[in-house]
C-alpha cells in the first residue's frame, strides 16, 4: 500500500513509518519536522501542518490509507491551556479524504478516549484528568468525529507508552476486558500495520495491552 502517516516523525508515528517500510509499503510521511528526517527507499518526507487543509489534499493525492498518529505536545502548557491540535487536525483531514477518494482510516487515541474511559478505576480517571485533561477531552472530540465519519476507520487506544521492544500484546475489542498498563510504541505501529491489512478491524476501537 502507498500509506500517509500524519504525525510522522516522533512517537507512535515513526514508529509506523518504521514498520511500513519494512513490511515494503511505501510511506509520505507528514509532520511540521518531515524535513529533518533521514530518507530512505519507499519514503517521501512532506513538511507541513496536519490542520492545512491545502497540504492535506496534496499529501493525500494517491495513497490508498491514512493513519493518523499525532502525539500529545511535550510542553507543560497542556495543563492550563486548550488543546485543539486531535480535532482541528481531524476536522481537516476527513472531508480532504472522501474529497480524495481514499475510505481507510487508522487513528491513534489512547485509553481513556472515548468509551474507553469506563476502563480507567477512579484514582486512574482523577490521574489522567490532572495530567492529560485537556488532550483528551480534545482526543474525545476527535474519536467522535471520526465515529460519524463514513469512512472505514479503526481506532487504536494503547495504554501508557514506552520505548521497549516489540513483544507479546494483545488487543482488546470487548469493553469488559479493558484495563490500563504499559505498551511499547513497536507494539503500537505493528498494529496499526495490521489492522490495516485487515479489513476485519473496520469500526472497531480496541484497547492495546501487554
Amino acid at each position: 500500500m502507498k500509506l500517509l502517516v500524519i504525525g510522522a516523525s516522533r512517537g507512535i508515528g515513526a514508529r509506523v513509518v518504521e514498520a511500513a517500510l519494512e513490511r515494503g509499503h511505501q510511506v509520505r510521511a507528514l509532520a511540521r519536522s518531515a524535513a529533518q528526517m533521514e530518507l530512505r527507499d519507499g519514503l517521501e518526507p512532506v513538511p507541513g501542518d496536519a490542520t492545512d487543509p491545502a497540504v492535506l489534499a496534496e499529501a493525500l493525492a494517491g495513497v490508498d490509507a491514512v493513519v493518523l498518529a499525532l502525539g500529545v505536545p511535550k510542553d507543560a502548557s497542556i495543563l492550563w491551556k486548550q488543546v485543539t491540535l486531535f480535532s482541528r487536525a481531524t476536522e481537516a483531514l476527513l472531508p480532504a479524504m472522501k474529497q480524495a477518494g481514499v475510505h481507510r482510516l487508522v487513528a491513534v487515541t489512547g485509553i481513556g478516549a472515548g468509551d474507553s474511559a469506563s476502563a480507567l478505576s477512579t484514582v486512574e480517571r482523577l490521574t489522567q484528568k490532572a495530567l492529560l485533561g485537556r488532550p483528551y477531552a480534545d482526543k474525545d472530540r476527535q474519536e467522535e468525529m471520526i465515529r460519524a465519519s463514513g469512512l472505514d476507520w479503526t481506532l487504536v487506544r494503547p495504554e501508557l507508552l514506552n520505548d521497549n521492544a516489540l513483544g507479546k500484546y494483545r488487543v482488546l475489542v470487548e469493553p469488559g476486558e479493558w484495563r490500563m498498563g504499559l505498551i511499547s510504541r513497536r507494539a503500537v505501529a505493528d498494529y496499526v500495520l495490521r489492522a490495516l491489512e485487515d479489513d476485519t478491524t473496520i469500526g472497531t476501537a480496541p484497547v492495546l495491552v501487554r
